[in-house]
């Protein structure tokens, strides 16, 4: 079984773009190496996504 880092005790935050009004937003967690985890910010108990830092890196290349 592989080693999935755990988010518990994460430092979360939203994109600076982020709106005010909660709106529709993620959320992500720095300090995990190798990869990003993601959430609902509306939603913070809810599931986490590991999503490996180099696909991370190509979605928010993307997204620019």
């Amino acid at each position: 079984m592989e080693n999935r880092p755990d988010p518990t005790g994460a430092q979360w935050r939203k994109s600076s773009y982020s709106g005010t009004n909660g709106g529709e937003c993620v959320e992500v967690a720095d300090g995990h190496p190798g990869v990003v985890p993601v959430r609902d910010s509306k939603n913070p108990a809810g599931p986490v996504l590991m999503v490996h830092a180099a696909a991370w890196q190509t979605f928010v290349d993307g997204v620019r």
